[in-house]
């Protein structure tokens, strides 16, 4: 079968090979990959920043959708014919975690979905819901169950609160999406006036461009009457955690999700005491929660926003998009 794998660090080591199609073992099912997508985790991969161990070469991306063709023996939770969404960490089933989900992630320590078939067990699988199309499926599993974990299974979002929201990335985007369908006024911060005007018509109550307001956590606060904010989904990282700090509301929760500026940062001890604030690392979330999460997507009849979708041939103009930043999810079609 085809797949891109990674035979060294730098995008000019992703190649397409030909390797033996995977066999499924005791309690596995092999899956027909039909759409992947991807995520700035890929990139940090490619760039060998992620895990620069990484045993190469190996076939990339996490999140992907595609049709159960063939059973391992054992396999109870789906027959031949079902469609399925990986599950970021194979082996966070539910329960809190451990510190070691993210070593049993597709495309890093075990063999990703970029190639025509993928086999994996069956308790890293979840349904993939009727309604969305596959690349809309293939979008939902690690940035939608980041912000989905971050702001409604631990953060307990409800309506009338104040999310805000950094950036326009896939994490930045679900979050907008999950926070306005919930009910909760939405701040979203970009340096492109263009991409907040998209967030605007897509339900953003407020915008705030960080180039011409640099200290953007003045604004934040201006906008909730000297307040604050319930919640805010940082994906900046660095010196941008101290500002975050200062525009939260008192007992508001910070989801530390990104590194965009650095994987160090220095805050002001004080004024997070002050503020009786919760910081929490978030690490996208256990197969429980994604499937909590499905449900609701299909309640509510959510969709996501696709920047792109290219061909299976084409991946690696899939990550020079990546690379130069997108609106939504970037997609690769592996099977028409």
């Amino acid at each position: 079968m085809k797949a891109w794998q990674l035979t060294g660090f730098g995008l000019d080591h992703l190649v397409l090979n030909d390797i033996p199609k995977p066999e499924p073992g005791p309690d596995e099912v092999l899956v027909r990959v039909s759409a992947v997508s991807l995520n700035y985790r890929d990139k940090l991969l490619c760039d060998g920043k992620y895990n620069p161990h990484l045993e190469l070469p190996i076939t990339q991306v996490a999140d992907a959708v595609g049709e159960v063709v063939a059973l391992g023996t054992g396999v109870t939770r789906f027959r031949p014919g079902d469609r399925v969404v990986t599950n970021y960490c194979t082996r966070w089933i539910d329960g809190q975690p451990t510190s070691k989900e993210t070593l049993y992630s597709l495309g890093n320590t075990l063999p990703g979905a970029l190639a025509e078939f993928l086999a994996l067990t069956e308790d890293a699988l979840a349904a993939a819901p009727a309604y969305l199309t596959d690349e809309e499926a293939a979008a939902l599993p690690c940035a939608a169950l980041t912000a989905w974990y971050a702001l409604v299974e631990k953060g307990q979002l409800h309506a009338g609160q104040t999310v805000l929201i950094q950036g326009t990335g896939g994490v930045s985007l679900f979050g907008l999406q999950i926070a306005a369908a919930l009910g909760a006024t939405v701040i979203v911060t970009s340096s492109s006036d263009e991409k907040l005007a998209r967030v605007k018509a897509l339900g953003a109550t407020h915008t705030i461009n960080y180039s011409r307001t640099p200290n953007w956590e003045n604004e934040a606060l201006a906008l909730t009457g000297k307040q604050g904010v319930d919640h805010i989904l940082e994906v900046v990282g660095g010196k941008n955690l101290a500002q975050s700090i200062e525009a939260l509301k008192p007992g508001g929760q910070i989801s530390i999700i990104g590194i965009l500026d650095g994987f160090d940062s220095t805050i002001a001890l004080f004024s997070l005491i002050k503020k009786q604030a919760v910081l929490r690392g978030i690490s996208v979330g256990p197969r429980r929660a994604l499937e909590d999460m499905l449900r609701k997507f299909d309640e509510l009849k959510l969709r996501p926003f696709i920047d792109s979708v290219y061909a299976f041939n084409d991946a690696r103009a899939a990550y020079d998009r990546l690379e130069k930043g997108a609106f939504g999810k970037i997609v690769i079609r592996v099977r028409d």
